[in-house]
Order: C-alpha cells, then sequence, then structure tokens
C-alpha cells in the first residue's frame, strides 16, 4: 500500500534542508501494510476513478484523504444545520456551517502544517524521466515493480481519448 511521508528526508546527505523538509510529500510503498480497511477504500477510490476518468479529470488526492482521515481524525460535536428554502440564515447557522467546515477542511492538514495536494506537472515530465531511465538502462534500478504499476495506472487514466466520427461504409 502506498503511503504519503511528509517532513521527512532522513539522514540522506544528498537532500539538504534549511526547513527540516517543511512541506516535503513523497509517496512511499509499504508492502507490509496490512490494513484491510484503507487498502479497501484506496481500491474502491482507485476504481471510482478510473471509471469516471472522462469526466472527473482529477483524483482528488483520494488516497491521500484516505490517509488523512485516519491520523487526523474528525473530533465534530457540532450539529449539521440544514436550512430550508424560506428559513432565515441566523448568525449561529453560519458560525455553526464555518465551525464544522473548518473542523473537517483541519484534517487534512499534515503534521507539518501545510496541506499536502496533487501536482499535475508529472505527466509532461514523466515520459522524458521514462525514456531516459530506459535508454540507460536503469529503469528497474531506479523505479520499483510498484512504481512502475502505478506509473502505468496513472498514464492510462490520464491518456487523451480521440474520438473519430464514424465514416459511414458503402458497400459496393
Amino acid at each position: 500500500m502506498w503511503r504519503l511521508k511528509i517532513a521527512e528526508g532522513g539522514a540522506d546527505p544528498w537532500l539538504p534542508t534549511k526547513n527540516a523538509h517543511v512541506g516535503r510529500q513523497v509517496w512511499e510503498f509499504d508492502a507490509a501494510a496490512d490494513d484491510p480497511d484503507a487498502l479497501a477504500a484506496v481500491d474502491a477510490a482507485r476504481r471510482e476513478f478510473t471509471a469516471r476518468r472522462h469526466q472527473l479529470k482529477h483524483s482528488a488526492d483520494l488516497p491521500m484523504r484516505i490517509q488523512l482521515a485516519k491520523e487526523n481524525p474528525l473530533k465534530l460535536d457540532l450539529p449539521a444545520i440544514k436550512l430550508g428554502e424560506n428559513e432565515d440564515v441566523t448568525e449561529e447557522a453560519v458560525s455553526t456551517t464555518l465551525k464544522r467546515a473548518l473542523s473537517t477542511f483541519s484534517t487534512l492538514q499534515a503534521h507539518d502544517g501545510h496541506w499536502p495536494g496533487d501536482y499535475g506537472g508529472p505527466m509532461f515530465l514523466m515520459p522524458g524521466l521514462l525514456i531516459m531511465l530506459h535508454v540507460t538502462g536503469a529503469l528497474n534500478t531506479v523505479l520499483s515493480s510498484e512504481h512502475q504499476k502505478e506509473i502505468r495506472r496513472y498514464l492510462y487514466n490520464h491518456q487523451a481519448r480521440i474520438y473519430l466520427p464514424t465514416v459511414p461504409s458503402h458497400s459496393g
């Protein structure tokens, strides 16, 4: 299972930092993960995203949200406010709704203070990286089989679909 590591860099001399890696996000594969609920939730999110990839181009960071929801459980003791169409909006309703929204949003905040999120740039960076690794023969050395599997999934889910008009056939 993939886990998002936040603000970690260890003692790696090739990864210097001036801010203790605040804001750094790295996905790491954990082959020993044994949380069946989290695995099932991530697999369900993957299937849903793949099924809707032409309507919804972004994953909504669901694997990250699943992980952070477990690490930062929501402790909410505020009532849900549902106003009818003709009801007045009161200061209490607005205040309670804002408090609920802030509480929910805070579950997505990383322990170092930032809000992690997906970066859409790899679609133009990844082909060059893959070509370079293939040409140099370092593909399997640099990328584990799990990394390669996720790259294939990412490319498949984000590839452009070209729809050509159908041409009527003429039978002679």
